[in-house]
């Protein structure tokens, strides 16, 4: 069965009709070329989702008559991806792929061995808006109803931190000799993704010393910008996440 195509919107209507223009009103109207009678889905990235059938075709605008309203509720536990800045078209494609697996939250993250640097002018500003506008369009592609949040870049000493807060902490390392288990059931699961260069060994020292875990997937050694992907598929085999 093929699913309603669903639109971002930044606020869902609160009556029985509304209206789909701007950016997404001129995808839908002129590319996807949705025609009166068809239905859609708005929503507004916090879990508010609302069906509505076509009642007018304009340009670039669509006039819509609301018929069924629902909120997903946030999925717990929050997996949390700190993903290393990777260089060029494989960061975005990272945040992609962790997007569309499930991520609930990217957190970039300025590792040492980092080959990309994010400095904080317009270069960085605009990195980070790459990596936003990604997100967005990945969860828009794959109808999630909450669209994952970018923070802003952090530090080896400030992710530690956000390991200290969380209720588990795993670190993929080649090297670690621990496996993906007891995974809990609410609260934020942080998973940290280290660059093409590896993580360093004072790196892991800090983030271990601050509760997480190292562990590993497989025999395989991933690449930063599909390592994270695998291991949320694995998160979700191992958990009733997803149900």
């Amino acid at each position: 069965m093929t699913t309603l195509p669903v639109f971002l919107v930044d606020s869902l209507p609160a009556g029985d009709a509304g209206v789909l223009d701007g950016p997404e009103g001129h995808h839908a109207a002129s590319v996807r070329r949705l025609r009166v009678g068809e239905e859609l889905v708005l929503a507004d990235g916090r879990g508010g989702r609302v069906r509505c059938g076509i009642e007018a075709v304009e340009r670039d605008t669509l006039r819509l008559a609301v018929l069924e309203r629902t909120h997903v509720p946030p999925p717990q536990p929050r997996v949390i991806v700190a993903q290393a800045l990777v260089k060029g078209d494989r960061g975005e494609l990272a945040v992609e792929l962790a997007t569309e697996a499930g991520a609930d939250a990217i957190v970039p993250w300025r590792a040492s061995r980092c080959v990309a640097r994010w400095d904080e002018g317009p270069r960085g500003a605009k990195a980070l808006a790459k990596w936003r506008n990604t997100v967005r369009e990945a969860a828009k592609q794959s109808r999630r109803a909450w669209v994952p949040e970018v923070a802003e870049p952090v530090s080896t000493a400030e992710l530690a931190a956000l390991a200290g807060k969380a209720a588990k902490a795993m670190v993929l390392h080649e090297s670690a000799t621990g496996r993906l288990a007891d995974l809990p059931s609410d609260g934020d699961l942080l998973l940290v993704v280290g660059p093409e260069g590896g993580i360093s060994a004072e790196e892991l020292a800090v983030l271990t010393d601050a509760g997480a875990v190292a562990v590993r997937l497989g025999p395989s050694v991933l690449r930063a910008s599909t390592a994270a992907a695998v291991a949320l598929g694995a998160i979700g085999a191992l958990s009733t996440r997803w149900g």
